[in-house]
């Protein structure tokens, strides 16, 4: 079965029941922080793979009417989910955003393209699409990852990633497919967001620590972390 059909017949709805909206909150405010860090305030966002559309929706609760998003999903599933949060200027289109004509100020891939077959020719498609192009992207290669292999299959099997970064081959891929990167930054899931299993739990306090002394040592070696990056 090609990969991609898990989000079109039903199997990562089932695997995945709230298309992890609980995590958008915190992932809109990490998106509006790194544009403010940037003093950036576009007129149109869009959002490709947008899921459940929850970030887009908190987003807008943030800049309020003077920014417009638009949400593109290939799953019927999740496009039914999301097209129930439209709002004046919220919108979500059940298409693929590739072979459309539109350009927008910022387009975001959050947590996407980890899960594309082709994420090489998905990022050199994608760049045309956006002024400003943003990437949320899981570091899910760490010693520890690679020593216990468990969150490595886990992330394979539980949440469909196809492809695993370090932050040092997540940049590389960016800037082999042409993009310029502007600003990035580490974001903390391990130790912000909620955390299941007692390993995880476990692993806070050490993550925490070794974080404030190396952020870089901490992410390679510990893992946990994730990589925000905007590009142009």
């Amino acid at each position: 079965m090609p990969v991609n059909n898990i989000y079109r017949d039903g199997t990562y709805l089932e695997s995945n029941p709230d298309w992890h909206v609980k995590d958008s909150p915190w992932k809109a405010k990490q998106i509006a922080d790194l544009l403010a860090r940037n003093r950036f305030v576009p007129e149109t966002v869009c959002e490709v793979g947008c899921g459940a559309g929850e970030i887009l929706a908190c987003l807008s609760k943030i800049y309020g009417d003077k920014v417009t998003f638009h949400g593109y999903e290939i799953s019927p599933q999740a496009f039914e989910i999301c097209r129930r949060k439209e709002q004046p200027n919220v919108c979500f289109h059940f298409a693929d955003l590739l072979v459309t004509e539109k350009v927008f100020d910022v387009v975001m891939a959050i947590d996407v393209f980890e899960h594309v077959e082709n994420y090489i020719g998905f990022l050199r498609d994608l760049k045309p699409k956006g002024t400003y192009k943003l990437f949320h992207i899981p570091l899910d290669l760490s010693v520890f990852a690679v020593l216990r292999c468990s969150p490595i299959l886990k992330a394979r099997h539980s949440v469909g990633h196809l492809h695993y970064f370090t932050k040092e081959t997540a940049l590389e891929t960016l800037r082999d497919t042409g993009y310029q990167i502007v600003d990035w930054c580490y974001t903390r899931d391990s130790l912000e967001l909620p955390q299941l299993g007692w390993p995880a739990t476990m692993m806070k306090l050490p993550r925490r620590l070794f974080f404030a002394l190396h952020q870089d040592l901490a992410a390679r070696i510990l893992g946990g972390f994730s990589l925000l990056v905007l590009t142009k």
